[in-house]
């Protein structure tokens, strides 16, 4: 049966870590915290005024949420961050909306899923940071919010992703973090390779626990609880005319941040959950392999913790578009060129918030509104869930590949790429179509990962099993109060 992490497995580990939390002053956020910054103690936003939002330090806990206050040090709490692109841009009737996963810690929002992985398992003596080590397998941003989260949580950490990402994410790992890195062969496509590096880790190394975000509920809770929430809360402060919540559109990657689609279900029943990957790699538009340049998003697998049943639509993203969008989108210009289209200068501003994974998203949402035949009535919500910050090399790549960046390249980057979005490479999913994705899980977690059929087939027939695992939250919420409590840390504030 699939475990639910509801209470103290082991009492030794629980003192440990709560020793370790008084010594070094670490406070525990809430979930609904995260949700509600505004019920963060005053005393402790007092002291976020004078630390920056990537600064080492466990009061940044309290800034895992979608509602910082834009800005590098002393921010506090607003709205959620989000952009609305314009049709102008989009070439869509469609209101197109993008949470910004930038003013996250780390400058990307799996720093939150990461959280939704480690704090449970803190509280309840399932991770001991005084004596094991946290694993964090990832093909990008997920490692980097484990890294951070257990650096501020007082746990040393091991990041595990592919050789061929982006040097900032391994400079960063390692020198500013101070995380063990190991680099695995191949590129975005390549997540076996990490599987099998956690297997060896496994059996040499039993103080180092492996917390995967592909099979991790942690993960996906975690999106439901606090991505859900803060777009239904963008969706009902959005202003003008009618409003329809049309379609959630996300890169299933872990399959955490599409599991915000489960609770828009439940307010919106309607709603189609779209699933993005890369052209390149479709391994759910058609059982297809390769390898691909969106980094961010893993795959060749279907996640053990990717709620098949309530995906409606997948669509497939060629990376170059994203690539060449990703100039335009940066280089200056592109930006000069959209500008003398009339788009809204702040706009064009805002479009270094989109990360190359954000990009694929804008994409297959334009692909979503033009497949549904979608109105200026319809909201599609995606997410950006990293920045430009994060791919500057990538850049410096492309342009000593393919040379410096000219308006023509520009226009020819704006037509094709975004005007020229097409309704091809995009399939509505029967149920037959669910079940056959699902059923690939049986390759990946049963015959290579260990798990057995009865929980696959759980996960697939028990109509209560996603609500059950989305709902611990609750729980871990009260176990985070008795954890805060025992550290007396709280008291002091008060």
């Amino acid at each position: 049966m699939i475990k639910i992490v509801d209470c103290v497995s082991n009492a030794k580990a629980l003192e440990n870590a709560v020793g370790r939390f008084r010594e070094k002053g670490i406070i525990l956020p809430t979930i609904k915290q995260q949700q509600n910054p505004e019920l963060v103690p005053s005393k402790i936003q007092e002291q976020l005024r004078g630390i920056g939002l990537w600064e080492i330090n466990p009061l940044n806990l309290f800034r895992i949420t979608w509602k910082n206050e834009p800005k590098e040090k002393g921010g506090l709490f607003g709205g959620v961050n989000f952009i609305e692109l314009p049709s102008e841009l989009t070439g869509v009737k469609a209101r197109i909306v993008m949470l910004i996963g930038k003013w996250f810690p780390t400058g990307a929002h799996k720093v939150g899923a990461a959280y939704g992985c480690l704090a449970p398992q803190i509280t309840t003596g399932g991770f001991d940071p005084t004596t094991q080590k946290a694993v964090w397998p990832s093909t990008g941003n997920y490692c980097r919010g484990g890294a951070f989260d257990s650096k501020l949580m007082g746990a040393d950490s091991v990041a595990i992703l592919p050789q061929e990402m982006s040097s900032e994410r391994f400079t960063w790992l390692r020198d500013y973090v101070g995380s063990e890195v190991i680099a695995t062969p191949g590129c975005e496509s390549n997540v076996k390779e990490i599987y099998d590096k956690c297997w060896e880790i496994r059996r040499t190394k039993p103080n180092y626990i492996i917390f995967n975000q592909f099979d991790e509920f942690g993960n996906s809770a975690w999106h439901y609880n606090v991505t859900g929430k803060a777009i239904e809360e963008v969706f009902s402060n959005l202003k003008g005319g009618q409003k329809n919540l049309a379609a959630f559109v996300s890169a299933t990657g872990s399959a955490g941040t599409i599991a915000a689609g489960d609770y828009l279900r439940t307010i919106a029943p309607h709603v189609k959950v779209v699933a993005s990957e890369a052209l390149q790699c479709p391994t759910l538009y058609c059982n297809g392999f390769g390898g691909h340049r969106i980094e961010g998003i893993g795959d060749k697998h279907v996640p053990w913790i990717h709620n098949v049943k309530n995906t409606d639509v997948v669509t497939a993203i060629d990376d170059e578009d994203c690539m060449r969008l990703f100039r335009l989108f940066n280089e200056p210009e592109g930006k000069s060129y959209l500008a003398s289209l009339g788009i809204p200068i702040e706009t064009v501003n805002m479009l270094n918030l989109l990360g190359i994974s954000g990009i694929s998203n804008l994409l297959s949402a334009i692909k979503t509104a033009r497949y549904f035949e979608m109105t200026s009535d319809d909201i599609i919500v995606t997410i950006a869930t990293d920045s430009a910050e994060m791919y500057l090399s990538r850049l410096e790549e492309l342009s000593n590949e393919r040379g410096a960046y000219s308006q023509i390249q520009a226009i020819k980057d704006y037509e094709k790429c975004l005007l020229g979005v097409s309704t091809d490479w995009i399939k509505e999913l029967t149920y037959t179509d669910r079940k056959a994705i699902h059923n690939l899980k049986y390759y990946t977690w049963v015959e290579q990962q260990g798990k057995n059929v009865e929980d696959l087939n759980q996960l697939w027939y028990d109509r209560n099993i996603w609500q059950n695992l989305f709902n611990q939250v609750s729980r871990w919420d009260e176990l985070i109060e008795e954890f805060n409590d025992r550290t007396g840390l709280l008291k002091s504030l008060r």
